[in-house]
């Protein structure tokens, strides 16, 4: 009996119409991401999750079985990225109840977080700082077809940072179990003792590291934050010798992997260059320090990226940028009260150093927000203009503010990022072979780069995503966490 019915579902599949492996998406007006000119009433042709061919239409043969997609009128870029987020987010981890809350859902916040990006265009994700364990379980579900998300690929913490209970206030909160716990899933081999080995040993354990399974991996060149009682603070006294540096960067290039940076003055920054990383996050913050025209000129000479992590300027800051009127020189670094970031902001468009939109953000805690209101939070963190999916478009508007154009703005949430991490043979620009990642807009985005807030559709590997049902499993974002009542349940 069972044999006859499973044969009688077996002849009613292949009874079914088969579905389309190729499809055509025609009449758009397309955006490489190369940074060429628009094709026009052009055609992306997809046979399954790859690119097969892009062009006018008068060039691109269309078969006959294909599924043809009429998106006249409209425009195809690529699927967009962001270089830096953390789909477990900060600050609300450095918050006890949000951990004790959620100790054991890490991967549900995660994949929150993950299908609100993809919800507004966003294809691919880095998450630069966060718990490895859960992220990267998140990331395989995602990668094997068992959940709906962007491709995203995980760094763990950053090394050498203690990722929470940094203060003693922080410390004496919870029990040495729980703190255990936590850190066990943000750390892995990665933590402060690093800064105690030998070069040969940093080399060991980053080995060690890398072959637990992250995509990537991150260090702290320096500290963090001015208070003195906190384990990642000390801003830009160096954690890591140039010669430690050197062993990370040599383990983690021996893996195939693209290790990067956080640092917090321009003197790291030069050592991180010199160094050989591929890439730094916020390199214009160097607070008081201005970044050196040598290690601007290395940056080039080394093909080094830079991650952004700007917000919008302020009124005299436009003037100061507009008038480019600028200390331009470093005879104030250490001053108290000097800031270089906007100045060396410029200067590196101006170089030519690549940027990529960069932003820290994902969700946050409804109660972690209210301490911080809705337009505010440490770093930029923790406002409304800082969930992912939002925050990057504000991202872009700061890239405008400082010089960079529509064209250098998609890039920079493309093209850029997709080579920065070494990954520009597989997406990032519309080509044939590469994945089918694309969004499709209403509006011209190299008229005004806002307009690729207008999506019609978003496609990844070939696939349409139903944006409107996204995210699946809503968690902070639900109306249960912004308004609990009495009782909070998620």
């Amino acid at each position: 009996m069972r044999i006859r019915a499973a044969i009688t579902i077996l002849s009613l599949i292949c009874a079914l119409p088969a579905i389309a492996q190729i499809k055509a998406f025609t009449g758009a007006t397309i955006i490489d991401g190369n940074g060429g000119n628009p094709i026009e009433n052009g055609v992306v042709l997809i046979d399954g999750s790859t690119i097969k061919a892009v062009g006018r239409a008068s060039r691109v043969s269309i078969p006959n079985d294909a599924e043809r997609v009429d998106v006249s009128g409209k425009y195809i870029v690529p699927g967009l990225m962001d270089g830096n987020v953390h789909l477990v987010p900060w600050p609300s981890w450095t918050y006890i109840e949000f951990l004790a809350r959620y100790e054991n859902n890490f991967q549900g916040i995660a994949a929150e977080a993950a299908q609100i990006a993809l919800k507004h265009g966003f294809t691919t994700l880095f998450d630069s700082m966060g718990p490895a364990i859960p992220e990267m379980a998140v990331r395989d579900k995602i990668n094997r077809g068992e959940l709906v998300g962007p491709r995203i690929f995980i760094a763990g913490d950053i090394v050498g940072f203690r990722a929470v209970f940094t203060t003693t206030e922080a410390r004496a909160s919870a029990s040495k179990a729980f703190q255990a716990r936590i850190n066990a899933q943000f750390e892995l081999n990665g933590g402060p003792d690093l800064a105690w080995m030998t070069p040969d040993q940093v080399h060991d354990e980053m080995v060690k590291y890398v072959a637990k399974g992250v995509d990537f991996v991150k260090y702290g060149a320096t500290g963090d934050d001015p208070p003195v009682d906190s384990i990642v603070g000390q801003e830009a006294v160096l954690r890591f010798t140039p010669a430690q540096q050197r062993a990370m960067v040599d383990a983690v290039h021996a893996a195939g992997k693209v290790i990067q940076t956080h640092q917090t003055s321009a003197e790291a920054l030069r050592i991180v260059v010199e160094s050989g990383v591929d890439m730094a996050q916020h390199c214009a913050h160097t607070g008081r320090s201005r970044i050196a025209e040598e290690t601007i000129q290395l940056m080039l000479k080394r093909k080094f990226y830079c991650g952004t992590q700007w917000g919008p300027l302020n009124e005299a800051q436009l003037k100061q940028v507009h008038n480019n009127d600028f200390p331009s020189s470093d005879k104030d670094n250490g001053k108290e009260g000097m800031d270089y970031t906007v100045e060396n902001s410029v200067r590196l468009i101006k170089a030519g150093v690549p940027e990529f939109v960069s932003t820290d953000s994902g969700t946050i805690d409804p109660d972690v927000l209210k301490d911080f209101g809705p337009d505010g939070g440490p770093g930029g963190l923790g406002g409304h203009a800082s969930l992912i999916g939002e925050a990057e478009f504000v991202n872009m508007l700061a890239m405008q503010q400082r010089g960079m154009t529509n064209m250098m703005i998609l890039q920079a949430a493309t093209r850029n990022i997709a080579a920065a991490y070494h990954k520009l043979d597989q997406f990032g620009t519309l080509e044939p072979g590469k994945l089918a990642d694309l969004i499709v807009v209403d509006a011209d985005p190299l008229v005004d780069f806002r307009n690729l807030k207008k999506i019609s559709m978003v496609v990844k590997e070939g696939r349409t995503i139903d944006t409107a049902s996204l995210p699946l499993n809503p968690i902070l974002t639900s109306a249960e966490a912004k308004d609990p009542g009495a009782t909070r349940v998620k």
